[in-house]
């Protein structure tokens, strides 16, 4: 899994109108949880580029005050109006503690099914993965050459070593469904 560097700096209050004057200077307010306590610190809202806005999942190594932190992106906040990023929630990385993230799903191979006029449904983009935050994978890699009308490849189906798939056994990831007919 790629790493993302992001330096930051602790917040001295919280509250709404110190998190609306860090918005008007161009800053992000931030919150790690998950450790010991929880930290508040803010930072630039050009870093979360190569964070938020990619499909791949990252550890990000959070710097504050000159001690660095592994953590994960938990949750991200937009601004229903402008769509710009308000408020960022990341989840420490401890050794030994399952984490819960969605992984994403990647395609290879043009099924059967399609060849012979089907259409390819891909139902779930990303899968959610509980596990060991060493063991999970940046992306899941399914192979779907062989798939026929009306075969599918469910959430049971998906096995990664040492993590748990989460999401019902027999609910389809990717499926080949018969198209409609026209008379």
């Amino acid at each position: 899994m790629k790493i993302v560097s992001l330096s930051g700096s602790p917040r001295a209050n919280v509250g709404k109108q110190d998190a609306t004057q860090l918005r008007r200077k161009g800053k992000v307010p931030c919150v790690l949880y998950g450790g010991k306590e929880q930290v508040h610190f803010y930072a630039d809202a050009r870093s979360f580029k190569n964070i938020i806005y990619t499909p791949d999942v990252c550890f990000v190594d959070i710097e504050l005050n000159g001690k660095k932190t592994q953590a994960l992106l938990q949750e991200a906040q937009f601004n229903k109006v402008t769509d710009s990023l308000i408020h960022v929630d990341f989840l420490e990385i401890l050794p030994g503690k399952d984490v819960i993230i969605g992984v994403p799903v990647k395609l290879h191979g043009q099924p059967e099914g399609v060849k012979a006029g089907g259409r390819l449904i891909l139902s779930h983009r990303k899968v959610k993965v509980k596990g060991p935050a060493e063991k999970i994978p940046a992306m899941i890699d399914l192979n779907i050459e062989k798939l026929t009308i009306g075969k599918s490849i469910t959430f049971g189906d998906v096995t990664i070593e040492g993590c748990e798939v989460l999401g019902a056994k027999d609910s389809a990831v990717v499926s080949v469904n018969v198209t409609r007919a026209v008379e």
